[in-house]
């Protein structure tokens, strides 16, 4: 296949119409900027669960059993500590506070429940407003006092999961107490959690509730949504990142005006990923922050290997055109061929079941064409225009030389791997092979994981944060995280599986089905006299029948086994319960046409176990169930993340290995050196998986795309030693061309592998801990891809070229053990 009219003809428009191509990219550049104000965010883990049937449910259950015209409430966490809640003078300040919070306008207040209210009624039945229950507190005594909390203990296990695990009933004392309170939404505020959803409802409301507490004998603590990190977390890596490639790019370059012609280069890239961003819709979520560092660290490599090329052509006397001729015709087929395995690498995470991963890999893919759009076409021929004109203004020129030689340090100790590849590829290559195997067969034991920890910042922010302008500073501590990790260490409360049932609710068997599939429930499932411990509509009606006896009454007539579920005339039932305050609506669709039951499961039981039970009992109903609840959605989600890094490994590995034997004929007529490109590659996966395990790290949905990109990105490395050799193969034997190669191309690799890992670390500055991990594991498989090409590669080419070659090729064994090198003398026809 002839493509060699098209470079020279790119060629020809960069070296011979470098001001016409500036200046229609910056004017692309300028359309890209209008879709900067069309970015969104969004943040926490609801983003990667939406899809999942187990969160679908949820969303049902939130809409069919909610009241009809009541107003959407959001609510605020009260914990409250203290060396006994349950004492009189911690009692009075919680509900002292619960009194101020309800006296507030502002803060919009249906409800606050907190175990004090308990305490109180237990003391005055009579007492139903807040000023009545304080003054109840008030006048009892001590002794009065512990012995409510002992009979709201005994009577009321909601009371008692409001308190802390030390709770001790004989001694009526708990360290720890929590409540809540409701708030009414305001017009157009939606339910929805996370930052800027309708859970921040009222504005202000932690520090409007902090204002009116009273702690003169306990500490209120007031816990409202979960921070949204996205913002800072962005600040703080992107001026970081870009300070470390600045350094590195002065040790590159060596050039003030070559660095400026980098650093404009990134900022082109980023305003035309953030711009397709905003274009397309896309909202700018936890993952995305990664590929902004992605992009800079690939495009920087890409300049360094553009400028290097450039400058060994120039110090052999060549002019500014043919030079750059030369380097584009090279470099545009490397990073042709670099930006087809990295685009497919990330696109194969468009298979992910995460909607966060799959915005992801079409992000990273667009980004890296434009980054090698800009960097093949626009840095060149800005390079061009800026040597010609210090040709003819005396602009200073400060390095003309590429990085690395072979009488360098640097070129030293990259011709190791040429070396190995004299005295013993075979040798080398079957150690590499079985620490190889070795680390696969390790690697298998890597964990999955996935949890809302994953998402939230850590307790405390590092000192060096502080340093920060006010303006993206973050807090010393996010106190709702505090708080969270307070109730973790001193709760334990059971879990709940929501099951949603679709199907006629008023078909005379629908309650006895209900209460079939309650009996003698799974293991995990709490139950009472072989009957699972369940609310449902079941439950609304035991209690009406209980305190009403015509409706009990009426339970009966239409009860034909006797086992006090009606199952006769249930539309007149459901009509008899509408007309008091039963909570109907909670447990019974407004159509009747769904239902829901909220069973109470063992919360130290393993999340896979109560999934299973739970899909156990919804099998025993005849309509349709689907078990949710967040031990389920968060069960299911761990499932999906090891599936999805299998499966954007697999099309990765498949993609990128028929990628490259295409290329490779296309351009070399030798299929066979693209299988050679990803021998690196396997043993750079298998490395970072073994790493993962070595450290702990487990699969998350952040970083589930790792081997992905690890492969997207590492293969670069190897596509530019493997091609620069295929170029130097066709004018010199094998190890020179290897020699040269490696020094050559070996320098700017070097370069590349520092900014990369550098430049994307710097994720470990985030607030997010997954997404510090995921900057460390990027910048690990950069390492490894790196050395691997570097040392690994050469033995490789070397066996390649002993099977594809005829004769003159010979794969020296003996000097591997004797030192004797008698390889110098091999030859290739």
């Amino acid at each position: 296949m002839e493509y060699q009219w098209l470079i020279d003809r790119v060629d020809s428009i960069i070296v011979n119409r470098s001001k016409t191509v500036i200046l229609a990219f910056l004017l692309v550049t300028v359309l890209f900027v209008g879709g900067l104000g069309s970015i969104t965010t969004e943040s926490g883990q609801e983003q990667f669960i939406e899809d999942l049937p187990s969160f679908q449910a949820v969303e049902d259950i939130n809409e069919d059993f909610s009241a009809s015209f009541s107003e959407v409430t959001t609510s605020t966490t009260l914990v409250q500590a203290s060396t006994n809640v349950l004492s009189k003078g911690a009692l009075t300040d919680m509900l002292a506070t619960r009194e101020r919070i309800i006296n507030t306008n502002s803060l919009r207040v249906e409800s606050v429940s907190t175990p004090a209210v308990t305490v109180a009624e237990t003391l005055n039945p009579n007492a139903t407003t807040p000023a009545a229950h304080l003054r109840a507190v008030e006048r009892a005594t001590p002794t009065q006092i512990d012995a409510a909390v002992r009979e709201a203990a005994a009577d009321d296990a909601g009371f008692t999961s409001s308190l802390s695990d030390d709770f001790n009933r004989q001694s009526a004392s708990a360290t720890s107490s929590r409540g809540s309170v409701s708030h009414l939404a305001g017009p157009g505020e939606g339910s929805g959690g996370g930052p800027g959803g309708g859970s921040e409802y009222p504005p202000n409301k932690v520090d409007r509730i902090k204002s009116v507490v009273t702690d003169d004998a306990s500490n209120i603590w007031v816990q409202g949504t979960p921070p949204d990190t996205t913002g800072t977390t962005t600040s703080v890596v992107l001026p970081a990142a870009l300070l470390l490639i600045i350094v590195f790019l002065a040790v590159a370059y060596r050039d003030p005006v070559d660095i400026g012609i980098g650093l404009l280069a990134i900022i082109m890239t980023l305003l035309w990923t953030f711009g397709f961003i905003g274009y397309v819709g896309i909202p700018f979520a936890v993952l995305l922050i990664a590929v902004p560092p992605i992009l800079i660290a690939i495009g920087i490599d890409f300049g360094i290997h553009s400028i290097n090329r450039y400058r060994e052509e120039r110090v052999t006397g060549l002019g500014i055109s043919e030079s750059m001729m030369r380097t584009t015709d090279q470099m545009s087929v490397a990073f042709a061929i670099v930006v087809g395995t990295s685009a497919i690498g990330f696109l194969s995470n468009v298979v992910s079941a995460f909607p966060p991963t799959q915005d992801f890999g079409i992000v990273a893919a667009v980004g890296i064409i434009f980054t090698f759009l800009i960097f093949g076409v626009f840095v060149p021929a800005l390079k061009v225009t800026v040597d010609r004109a210090r040709q003819r203004y005396p602009i200073p020129t400060f390095a003309t030389t590429p990085l690395g030689s072979e009488r360098s340090l640097l070129g030293r100790l990259l011709s190791v791997g040429v070396i190995v590849s004299k005295r013993g590829p075979l040798v080398f290559l079957l150690l590499i092979l079985v620490a190889t195997a070795a680390g696969g067969v390790y690697a298998t034991g890597v964990d999955t994981g996935f949890s809302p920890d994953d998402f939230q910042p850590a307790e405390e922010t590092p000192e060096y944060l502080q340093y920060l302008p006010e303006s993206i500073r973050p807090p010393e501590e996010f106190e709702y995280v505090r708080i969270n990790n307070y109730l973790d260490r001193n709760y334990q409360q059971d879990s709940q599986v929501l099951m949603y049932v679709e199907g006629p609710m008023t078909r005379d068997s629908a309650l006895e089905e209900i209460y079939r599939a309650s009996q003698s429930p799974p293991e995990t499932f709490r139950e009472e006299r072989r009957q699972a411990e369940a609310r449902s509509i079941i439950t609304v009606i035991e209690d009406r029948a209980e305190r009403d006896p015509e409706f009990r009454a009426l339970v009966n007539r239409n009860d034909r086994n006797d086992n006090g579920i009606p199952d006769d005339n249930l539309p007149q039932i459901y009509d008899a319960l509408s007309t008091d305050d039963s909570d109907l609506s909670g447990f019974l669709g407004e159509d009747r046409r769904s239902a829901q039951v909220i069973y109470t499961v063992d919360g130290d039981a393993e999340d896979d176990v109560v999934t299973d039970d739970a899909y156990a009992v919804a099998d025993r109903f005849r309509t349709t169930a689907q078990p949710t609840g967040s031990v389920i959605i968060f069960d299911e989600a761990l499932s999906l993340v090891l599936e999805s890094v299998i499966q954007s490994l697999i099309l990765t590995l498949v993609g990128a290995s028929g990628f490259l034997v295409f290329a490779y004929w296309v351009i070399e007529g030798r299929p066979s050196l693209g299988l050679v490109n990803i021998v690196p590659i396997f043993v750079t996966v298998v490395a970072l998986v073994a790493s993962m395990r070595a450290v702990g790290l487990a699969f998350n949905a952040i970083n589930g795309t790792i081997l992905a990109i690890a492969v997207g990105i590492g293969i670069d490395y190897a596509v530019h030693v493997v091609h620069r050799f295929a170029d130097e193969y066709h004018e010199q034997p094998l190890y020179p061309a290897l020699q040269r190669t490696v020094v050559g191309t070996g320098g700017a690799l070097t370069g590349s592998m520092l900014t990369t890992v550098f430049g994307i670390g710097v994720l470990v500055l985030a607030l997010n801990p997954a997404l510090g991990a995921f900057g460390i594991l990027i910048s690990l498989s950069v390492l490894y891809a790196f050395l691997s090409s570097i040392l690994v590669l050469p033995s490789t080419i070397v066996v390649w070229a002993r099977l594809t070659e005829s004769e003159g090729v010979r794969l020296p064994v003996i000097e591997a053990i004797t030192g004797t090198d008698t390889a110098e003398s091999t030859t290739t026809d």
